[in-house]
């Protein structure tokens, strides 16, 4: 049937399309039902969903008809009647502005790379410390600083061979 198309720009905290809510899949397949023609008359259709990246549109396809480049990546969502409710706190909510995609996406990558470069930065304090710490065990176990701070005469006086015999 055709129907509005709803695109849904993933919520903070879902990393996948496939992790969406289920009360945002049924706010999101109200909406396409209550604003379809056909749909919006008929009981029990079945919306269907996939990531953006997966839709195809060639030059002989009709207006507003899309295709998938892969099937296996469409999902699809029963819903049984239109539910007045859902609609009408959506219709209230519903903010119509101008959208610059390109510097929505600029600003994106630019959020993305700063969190990035901060957690770089981190990772390196992290492998400093981590340096320092290995740093001090080696010099704690080096035999290098044994002897500093004593005095020449302080020093045990062996000869080589009351040496050699405590070797042995």
């Amino acid at each position: 049937l055709s129907s509005a198309h709803v695109y849904l720009k993933l919520p903070p905290g879902v990393e996948s399309w496939e992790a969406i809510p289920q009360t945002l899949l049924i706010d999101c397949a109200q909406l396409v039902k209550a604003n379809s023609i056909e749909g919006n008359k008929k009981p029990n259709i079945t919306v269907i969903y996939t990531p953006w990246d997966n839709l195809k549109k060639s030059g002989d396809m009709a207006v507003g008809q899309v295709a998938f480049q892969n099937d296996k990546r469409v999902r699809s969502f029963h819903v049984a009647q239109r539910e007045n409710v859902i609609v009408n706190r959506l219709n209230k909510t519903k903010v119509e502005r101008a959208v610059d995609h390109e510097q929505e996406k600029i600003d994106r990558e630019k959020a993305e790379s700063a969190v990035r470069r901060a957690a770089a930065v981190e990772q390196k304090k992290a492998q400093q410390e981590l340096a320092r710490q290995r740093a001090a065990e080696k010099e704690a176990k080096s035999y290098d600083r044994m002897f500093e701070g004593m005095d020449e005469e302080d020093l045990p006086q062996k000869s080589v061979q009351e040496m050699e015999d405590d070797f042995m």
